[in-house]
């Protein structure tokens, strides 16, 4: 499935609790988010999946490819477009092994180091990150900043989203950085209105 990284949208089921994960994601789509990823540390293996269904057949026919985040079982039962995975020897070949040549695999990027080691064969593209700290992720590896982003997003042979506290003011940056989109979460999720703030990232076309 050809993808669009310009607008990616991480899903996250606590901050769209007020105005629903799917309303969210119709929302955001009407707005131009070009990439969906399903993401959620708390739900279940089953949970995930019945949720990954529902993405995925609200978002048939709409261009816009449902990727999961980390959890292989999930994206193989529910036939998502794909998984994106963070550090790990074997969640890039186990991936394209269990999901075949046409599945989408990213996977997360912090350092040059790790740039290096990527097994890029086997992968559609990287996310770029942390930009800025961010309260998603307590965990999160060392904020890299535009200057970081724009060393690795150079030294990329593939397609690259910068992540990590974005907001729409930031994507005239991202772009002058070298990445290809910009991924974002709080931008949206949890917004009064998810279709408005997802245009805002656009405002240069408007």
């Amino acid at each position: 499935m050809p993808f669009d990284l310009s607008l990616y949208l991480i899903t996250d089921a606590e901050l769209c609790a007020e105005f629903g994960l799917e309303k969210t994601v119709e929302a955001a789509i009407q707005g131009g988010i070009t990439m969906v990823q399903l993401r959620d540390k708390y739900a279940s293996d089953e949970q995930m999946i019945a949720q990954a269904k529902r993405l995925k057949a609200m978002l048939s026919g709409s261009g816009v490819p449902l990727i999961i985040n980390d959890r292989l079982n999930v994206a193989l039962a529910s036939q998502a477009d794909g998984l994106h995975v963070g550090q790990s020897d074997t969640a890039v070949q186990e991936a394209r092994n269990t999901l075949g040549q046409h599945a989408i695999i990213g996977l997360s990027i912090n350092t040059p180091a790790q740039l290096q080691e990527a097994p890029v064969e086997l992968l559609n593209y990287v996310g770029l990150g942390p930009i800025f700290a961010t309260g998603s992720k307590q965990d999160h590896a060392q904020p890299i900043g535009f200057d970081g982003l724009a060393q690795l997003a150079n030294a990329c042979q593939l397609p690259s989203v910068a992540i990590g506290g974005l907001k729409a003011e930031h994507m005239a940056q991202v772009k002058a950085a070298g990445a290809n989109g910009i991924a974002v979460i709080s931008a949206i999720c949890g917004q009064p209105d998810p279709r408005l703030a997802a245009q805002a990232f656009f405002h240069d076309r408007l």
